[in-house]
């Protein structure tokens, strides 16, 4: 028995030290690529587990390790290696590049590049990343996602909620706005495209854009719609759900504050308060709403929040000559208001087809159509605006039996002129994009082609403003009926009677051109590639609106059921036309030393003939150091350094067309009638502008230099530009220094000048621990415009002039403080009927005096210097997040409202810490009424606020049911997910959301979404 039992010990000790062998073995070896160049950061991680290392300098790993375990090798820009691990020794791997990843495309203009000979500053996203943000403007999705790219929205307004597009800032006195190309085919429309149709979108920064002339000084925009793929039919279907609230809404006063302000204000001008203590108590206590009502203008305006919804489905697929990609979507979103007229609705289509007669020809043809319909109330939105900050809190908004309350002022009362109880503007837009092209491979000659695009682009737009008179009940506070009830009076406000304006658009626009490529390579080592091409594009537009009013009734809204009295008719028509010849030649010796010539030779309608046509060309350099051999040693830590660098000139001809010629109107009021034979009526002619001959392009020279680097083995990217563009021959007036005693309006000149440079700067890093995926990405954009001629008034100080500072910098009075008492008014200039407790305005010039000339123009404006974003995307198995950090800084906004006081309320944070005779020494003004003090009817820096911000700008999280599921269901993926915007918002700015431009703006939304995508 004790023979058995130390035979049995024996056994067990025998086993058990097998077993702590086998889980504890060493594991070592080195990775290195097919060159046997060692690499350096390779993941090397035993499979289900977080047991593992990274290789170092030289491509060693050595852990501990379980036999017979399996072992991943992970790389950036290799393909992934398993293998079961034997138990021996050393366990040396040779990882493969991954192809793919090599040979990714990025499209530029008119073609495709390989992205590793890129010479220019072209950044691209995918439309993977867009798709899910809850936003229902596509513009909005692109926020932080490309560096360069400034995204700013500036109101959430169902319909008209898109941003603000600016590639490095602005550069221009005009218009600022990119080229927008999609699908090859310039001046489309990028908010309303479906993100669900995107395959990728890429922007021209520098001079890659020369190649589309005088539309590309602001940057190119490229967009690229998905394709059908050769194989089975996939079938997609998102939907997703969302609520929005407002960002923010402003703090006002109470109804009893509001009068003790009305008080101060006569208690400050020397008069009887108007209002008694027990009149502000009853307000206070609100006991009874009829006579003491305590209105929250906002609250009783919103809702609690506003519905949006959107919903795609496509289908993809295709056999060997015909592949299709066809696509439908909806969209829905409400505004904020109660009993809201306003919401916005879509619905667009899409058909992509890719087809081949046989191995040489090949053809597609795309069809989308996009239907908006825009519902407003008859009142814009900063009117309403207007109306809730002017809305006084001792007003009803309804009175308590639920009759409209009373006018604010003019018949204005925000809770009804939301409604469509005004009546109604009803827009309609409808786009109907054809295209075609056909390629065809010269078989004859290796590397040649032809091929030619068309496309027709036509709109619709119908709009009509349908105005009734509303109702509004005033109350004399005095009068009841027999049972005690307030009688009410009812007012009839706005227009007498309904009336009607319509009007309607027709724009067509033809796109033709014809490609040559062709690319070939010597000796596998000299590459080649060349593009020549010609592009034909006309226009015409057409609109016509008509007017009626006197109808009998509100039954029939047309223009036939109007009255004839007073009926107005109008309407315009116009054309364009333009003729260009571009071409491109890449060439790189061993993907080692590359280089790129762009040009375009562009004709426009917009000119005189002897200026009609522009040449702007383009060339850029670029060197891949790191694969020059002396790079070898260098491989493990940096293994890809480039270097960049690209000047060019691009124009712009976004300017009023035929300046060359006299302008000619007639004549408007009184004077518009000619009476000829003393029986016919006809209109009188009159000069409206002087022509300039001379009128040209403006040129936009653009310089760049820059790198690219991969360290870690491809975990960490880095890339760098410093930009210097040159904008000449702006357009402008020289007015200012011409005397206006001459009587002259003189025709714009090409005599502006401005400078815009900067830098950016793209970092990302990633990674993959176990099951454990991370990528980080950070991109910092800085910027600053300077104009360098402006027709400056004679005479005017230096520190007044525009020219040496930014576009769209305003003159301000500098406010320096409050006076405190009547002392401190004695001792510094100041205005006529200053008193203490105003604003001190800065005796710039020191000549004794505040006027005109102690405004000094500012070095900010409303466009922020610097922006920045940060994206984290985290995923564990089946279950990611993502989220996106937005910054601005370096822009102010004036938040200034005038009609307060007897107009209007106050909001809490100009009454608290206000001047009064007990807080003498405040930072803050005194109380004031309307805008009849000097501080509120001019200028000045104590209503600039700085608009500098941090916001979490897009959240999602989401969850992939595991194949395993999936597959049972017949389907291939299953996505639930939750995202929302704009949900954290860090600012010194108060009462209104930063990135708007207005304080009575629509504000931006906060918008929780729930979302489901699946895949068949």
């Amino acid at each position: 028995m004790k023979k058995l039992s130390k035979l049995i010990l024996l056994v067990i000790s025998f086993c058990v030290s097998f077993s702590l062998n086998a889980q504890n073995r060493t594991l070592s070896g080195v990775v290195t690529d097919v060159n046997n160049e060692p690499l350096i950061g390779v993941n090397v991680i035993e499979k289900g587990t977080t047991n593992g290392t990274v290789t170092n300098y030289d491509g060693e790993f050595e852990f501990e390790a379980t036999a017979n375990s399996t072992i991943v090798f992970t790389y950036i820009g290799f393909q992934d290696q398993e293998i079961v691990w034997d138990g021996r020794v050393p366990l040396n791997i040779t990882l493969t590049e991954d192809t793919e990843l090599l040979d990714e495309v990025v499209v530029v203009g008119y073609g495709t590049q390989r992205k590793a000979t890129i010479t220019g500053a072209i950044s691209s996203v995918g439309g993977d990343e867009l798709v899910n943000i809850p936003t229902t403007n596509l513009t909005n999705s692109l926020a932080g996602k490309i560096p360069g790219l400034v995204v700013l929205t500036r109101s959430g307004e169902p319909g008209s909620d898109g941003s603000t597009l600016r590639i490095r800032g602005a550069n221009t006195l005009g218009d600022n706005s990119p080229l927008i190309v999609v699908d090859g085919i310039s001046n489309r429309d990028l908010q309303r495209l479906d993100p669900n149709d995107i395959e990728n979108i890429t922007v021209l920064k520098d001079a890659s854009a020369a190649i589309y002339g005088s539309k590309a000084a602001n940057g190119v925009i490229l967009v690229t719609t998905k394709r059908g793929k050769t194989g089975k039919p996939q079938v997609r279907l998102t939907y997703n759900e969302g609520r929005s609230t407002p960002t923010v809404i402003p703090e006002s006063i109470d109804a009893a504050t509001y009068l003790q302000m009305l008080n101060e204000i006569r208690i400050n001008n020397g008069q009887t308060p108007q209002y008694s203590n027990e009149d502000i108590e009853n307000y206070r206590k609100g006991e009874d709403p009829w006579l003491y009502p305590n209105t929250d203008w906002f609250a009783e305006t919103f809702k609690s929040y506003a519905p949006q919804r959107n919903a795609n489905i496509s289908i993809s697929g295709g056999q060997e000559r015909l592949s299709y990609f066809i696509s439908a979507g909806t969209t829905f979103q409400d505004a904020i208001y109660k009993n809201s007229a306003t919401n916005y609705k879509q619905s667009n289509f899409r058909i992509n087809l890719d087809g081949s007669l046989n191995d040489y020809i090949s053809y597609g043809v795309d069809f989308s159509t996009l239907f908006q319909n825009r519902n407003y109330p008859t009142r814009s939105a900063g009117d309403i605006f207007n109306m809730l900050r002017r809305g006084k809190p001792n007003m009803h908004a309804y009175w308590p039996n639920g009759l409209n309350g009373p006018d604010i002022e003019y018949g204005n009362n925000p809770v009804v002129v939301t409604t469509s109880q005004t009546g109604y503007d009803d827009n309609k837009r409808t786009d109907l994009l054809l295209g075609a092209n056909v390629d065809i491979q010269i078989p004859w000659v290796e590397g040649l082609s032809v091929s030619s695009n068309v496309a027709m682009d036509n709109q619709y737009i119908n709009d009509k403003l349908w105005q009734l008179p509303w109702y509004l009940y005033s109350w004399d506070r005095t009068s009841y009926d027999e049972n005690g009830v307030p009688i009410l009076v009812e007012g009839k406000k706005g227009f007498a009677d309904p009336r009607l304006t319509q009007s309607m658009a027709e724009n067509r626009r033809l796109t033709a051109n014809g490609l040559i490529n062709y690319e070939t390579s010597i000796n596998d080592q000299h590459n080649l590639k060349m593009l020549f091409g010609v592009e034909r594009i006309t226009g015409d537009f057409m609109n016509f609106n008509a007017y009626r009013k006197n109808y009998v009734s509100t039954a029939l809204d047309e223009l036939f059921a109007g009255g004839d009295a007073e009926k107005d008719n109008n309407g315009s028509s116009s054309v364009e036309a333009r003729m260009n010849y571009f071409g491109r030649l890449n060439y790189d010796f061993n993907n080692k030393y590359l280089a790129e010539f762009v040009w375009r030779y562009d004709g426009s309608y917009i000119f005189p003939e002897s200026k009609r046509f522009g040449f702007f060309p383009g060339v850029s350099l670029g060197w891949v150091a790191s694969e020059e051999g002396f790079w070898e040693g260098l491989k493990g830590t940096i293994n890809h350094l480039k270097l960049r660098g690209s000047w060019g000139q691009t124009g712009n001809d976004r300017i009023e067309a035929y300046q060359y010629l006299a302008s000619f109107g007639y004549l408007t009021g009184s004077s518009n009638i000619y009476v000829f034979n003393g029986n016919v009526e006809s209109k009188l002619l009159q000069e409206l502008r002087i022509p300039n001959p001379n009128v040209t392009w403006e040129v936009a020279n653009q310089s760049n230099i820059g790198f690219e680097a991969q360290l870690l083995g491809g975990k960490l990217d880095f890339t760098a530009d410093y930009f210097y563009n040159l904008r000449t021959n702006i357009l402008w007036n020289r007015n200012a220094s011409v005397p206006n005693s001459t009587g002259l309006t003189l025709p714009r000149e090409n005599i502006g000048e401005v400078v815009n440079q900067g830098f950016e700067f793209l970092i990302s890093y990633g990674d993959k621990i176990s099951d454990f995926t991370y990528d980080l990405s950070l991109n910092l954009n800085f910027n600053g415009n300077e104009i360098k001629f402006w027709d400056e008034t004679p005479g005017v100080p230096e520190y007044q002039q525009s020219t040496g500072r930014p576009m769209n910098a305003g003159l301000y009075y500098q406010a320096i403080g409050v006076f405190n008492d009547q002392a401190d008014l004695d001792s510094y200039p100041h205005s006529d009927g200053a008193r203490p407790g105003d604003i001190i305005f800065e005796d710039v010039n020191g000549d004794g005096e505040i006027n005109g000339l102690d405004r000094v123009r500012m070095e900010k404006t409303d466009l922020p210097t610097h922006i920045g974003g940060l994206n984290v995307n985290l995923g564990y198995k089946d279950f990611y997040a993502n989220l996106f950090f937005q910054w601005a800084t370096g822009a102010v906004r004036y938040d200034y409202f005038d009609m307060q006081g007897e107009a209007g309320n106050y909001l809490k944070r100009d009454v608290e810490g206000r001047w009064t005779e007990d807080n003498p020494t405040a930072e803050k003004p005194r109380i004031w009424n309307r805008y009849f003090e000097y501080w509120r009817s001019n200028q000045n820096t104590y209503w600039l606020q700085s608009s500098d911000y941090l916001r979490l700008k897009n959240v999602e999280i989401g969850y992939n049911i595991p194949k395993s599921i999936t597959h049972k269901l017949s389907m291939e993926d299953i996505r639930i997910y939750l995202t929302g915007t704009n949900l954290l918002t860090f600012t010194g700015i108060e009462d209104f959301d930063p990135e708007t431009t207005s304080p009575t703006a629509y504000p931006l939304n906060k918008v929780y979404n729930l979302g489901v995508s699946l895949t068949f």
